[in-house]
């Protein structure tokens, strides 16, 4: 066997030796999972709140598959092994809209072809930030109009914080809290 074989041979263990020893990645969401309780409650007797909640944009820095997560000396980490199971702004537009139809009977646009929408919300997150161990923020800037009367518009800005543990699972759960009172601000204002 020549060099050039045994090299090759090097090379293609330590790649699966490297592979192999990579911790498992674990993915998270911002929706709740279901519980009994809320799938068996019927929802409300009113009309549907039909809105038309558009895409959310969220800050460079966080809009990407991996956690980036605050150091207490206040540099920024990224946890490969931690990813939220959608994009970021696809995870907040789907949390955000669960919660709406969970508190406030509204539907989504999007999925009632033909209805006319109430509302239009936009949603920018200015800061989304975990620090391990701390806390979880959520900053953002959110606007309604009223379909019907266009000169009627709400524009709010949330700053919500959750205490969160010393793990994933935690920040995770911290961030879903905060994205609920997001919802529940919005809600409580259309």
């Amino acid at each position: 066997m020549g060099t050039a074989s045994l090299i090759a041979m090097a090379a293609v263990a330590a790649t699966i030796a490297g592979c192999a020893s990579q911790p498992p990645v674990r993915f998270h969401s911002l929706l709740p999972a279901v519980s009994s309780a809320a799938a068996a409650s019927a929802p409300a007797a009113t009309a549907p709140l039909v809105i038309e909640l558009g895409p959310v944009t969220v800050p460079a820095a966080v809009d990407q598959p991996q956690w980036v997560l605050r150091a207490g000396d206040d540099s920024l980490r990224v946890l490969e092994g931690e990813r939220w199971v959608a994009p970021l702004r696809d995870e907040l537009r789907a949390a955000v809209m669960a919660r709406l139809a969970e508190r406030f009977n509204a539907v989504d646009a999007r999925m009632q072809p033909g209805a006319a929408s109430g509302w239009r919300v936009r949603i920018e997150v200015q800061r989304f930030e975990s620090v391990l161990g701390r806390e979880a923020w959520i900053d953002a800037a959110w606007s309604a109009t009223s379909v019907a009367t266009p000169v009627r518009t709400v524009a709010c800005t949330s700053h919500l914080h959750e205490t969160a543990g010393s793990d994933a699972p935690s920040i995770a759960a911290a961030h879903r809290r905060a994205v609920q009172r997001l919802a529940d601000q919005i809600g409580e204002r259309l």
